[in-house]
């Protein structure tokens, strides 16, 4: 089957690749997510990857803690690099080549971000890691997503999620809550869905980068997603419902 994608920006949050653990990383998801990317990658398509670090820390709760946040966000980017490298290590078992770029240096473990190489890397069918977040604090990973996304020419950025999609309420509290199937970015940032946060949708609206949200616990829903197959919301479209 043909790809509808050509270059995709997958987000990962921290906590997804901690499953049902309180802390740190769960061997058998990392796993999991690794054998799907490499079926994904055997369609040909180009892949890059945005991984935040929530499961190890949290600038934003440290600071609540007292911590001075742009500390607590320094911090939190370094977990995002020791996410990234057990990332490449699973993805490297299954024969997948994958770089790690980061930025901030860490040139012992990772290489720096450079455009035109990370783009060079997805041209000849490597997995490219983005750890560190943008370098910077008081910008989280959606952002960076975003960023990277626009910076690399990516075609969507897949939101990988332990909801099935965007809902009107919170499907948890309101067994009335209905899921979009597709959002204008307007209507994400009137209403305040938090799928991803302000300024991150706003760069995605800027340079009309769609969005995907979907179930990332569901087997097999990256390579539908990759295929173009409606496996949840899609964000820069009408505002529709199911």
């Amino acid at each position: 089957m043909d790809s509808k994608y050509r270059r995709i920006l997958l987000k990962l949050s921290g906590e997804a690749l901690m499953g049902d653990l309180s802390y740190g990383i769960d061997p058998e998801i990392v796993h999991g997510i690794a054998r799907e990317v490499a079926e994904v990658m055997a369609t040909g398509v180009q892949l890059a990857i945005v991984v935040g670090g929530g499961n190890i820390f949290r600038g934003v709760k440290a600071a609540a803690g007292g911590m001075d946040r742009a500390t607590g966000d320094y911090i939190g980017m370094i977990a995002t690099v020791m996410n990234a490298m057990t990332l490449q290590d699973a993805l490297e078992r299954q024969g997948v080549p994958t770089r790690v770029q980061t930025a901030i240096a860490m040139q012992e473990v990772a290489e720096p971000y450079i455009r035109r190489r990370a783009i060079r890397h997805l041209e000849k069918g490597r997995v490219v890691i983005f750890g560190a977040g943008s370098g910077n604090p008081f910008f989280t990973t959606d952002t960076t997503a975003a960023l990277r996304a626009a910076e690399i020419d990516a075609d969507v950025i897949f939101k990988a999620t332990k909801v099935d999609g965007i809902y009107d309420a919170d499907p948890k509290t309101n067994p009335e809550a209905k899921r979009y199937t597709s959002l204008n970015y307007n209507h994400v940032l009137t209403q305040d869905l938090r799928v991803m946060d302000g300024t991150a949708i706003a760069l995605c609206k800027e340079n009309n980068i769609p969005i995907v949200v979907f179930d990332l616990t569901v087997s097999g829903n990256i390579q539908r997603a990759v295929m173009g197959e409606s496996v949840g919301t899609i964000v820069g479209g009408r505002c529709e419902v199911s």
